[in-house]
């Protein structure tokens, strides 16, 4: 059994990421830890609950920075609806966990050196917190998925920046300096013929499951901002891309060496 953490700012795609890993048969997640990002740390929260209640799990949740670390917080309700989800309203039945996330993390992540596969969602504030007060962390991840970046392409905030990075450049210097083993999955892979199109989003709610419809419901904000905004054809989706190399990384290349 693989052992994942996820880190995130959850909002719409974040949600269908997490689903995907506490779905997936040999991965457990160990933990989530949310981040200021998307939506304001709370909302995110919320949806982190709400979404790990659906998959009838008890995944403990914590909370982490409510702030990058050292610019004014920008959220992206824009795009991804009032609370992240498209106006679905989550309202789970329990709470976050009492306990910081920043030492949840290193603490998981000590008590298992080589064992936890990071995967990050969101901007790295939750994760270079963590670095600055336990530099060993960098050795103890196996492997950090980072959502994050563009490379050769344009952003999605400036014509040069990735949201993530762009929210709290400082903590993406301080991870991508510390010789953690990175795998950087940038915007660009879900833009363009990498949306889902109409066929495919119908063959999707054709599953007829409380998760194809939850996938499909809480990105319409999404949906209809990457169509406007963004000219795309379809609904992109740079968590959920990233959550499957992590899960799968023989699928699309080899998860080796420091990117």
């Amino acid at each position: 059994m693989r052992r994942f953490w996820i880190d995130t700012d959850t909002a719409s795609d974040d949600a269908v990421a997490i689903l995907m890993a506490l779905r997936w048969p040999d991965v457990r997640v160990e933990g989530i830890s949310v981040v200021a990002g998307n939506v304001p740390l709370p909302q995110g929260t919320l949806n982190a609950l709400y979404t790990a209640e659906l998959c009838g799990s008890d995944v403990p949740v914590y909370q982490g920075l409510a702030r990058p670390l050292l610019r004014e917080p920008h959220t992206a309700e824009f795009f991804h609806g009032p609370d992240g989800m498209s106006g679905m309203t989550c309202t789970p039945r329990r709470g976050p966990e009492a306990r910081h996330a920043v030492e949840a993390i290193i603490e998981t992540c000590r008590a298992a050196p080589g064992e936890i596969t990071l995967v990050t969602l969101g901007p790295l504030s939750n994760i270079a917190t963590a670095l600055l007060r336990e530099p060993a962390l960098s050795e103890w991840v196996n492997q950090c998925y980072v959502m994050g970046g563009a490379a050769c392409a344009v952003g999605n905030i400036t014509p040069a920046a990735e949201y993530n990075i762009w929210c709290d450049p400082e903590a993406a210097r301080i991870v991508f300096r510390s010789g953690m083993r990175i795998m950087m999955v940038g915007w660009e892979h879900c833009r363009g013929e990498a949306n889902l199109n109409e066929a495919e989003m119908a063959m999707v709610r054709g599953f007829d499951t409380p998760y194809a419809d939850f996938a499909l419901d809480c990105n319409q904000s999404a949906l209809n901002a990457s169509r406007e905004w963004l000219s795309d054809p379809g609904l992109g989706l740079p968590d959920p891309a990233t959550m499957a190399i992590a899960l799968d990384p023989a699928s699309v290349c080899a998860a080796s060496g420091t990117t």
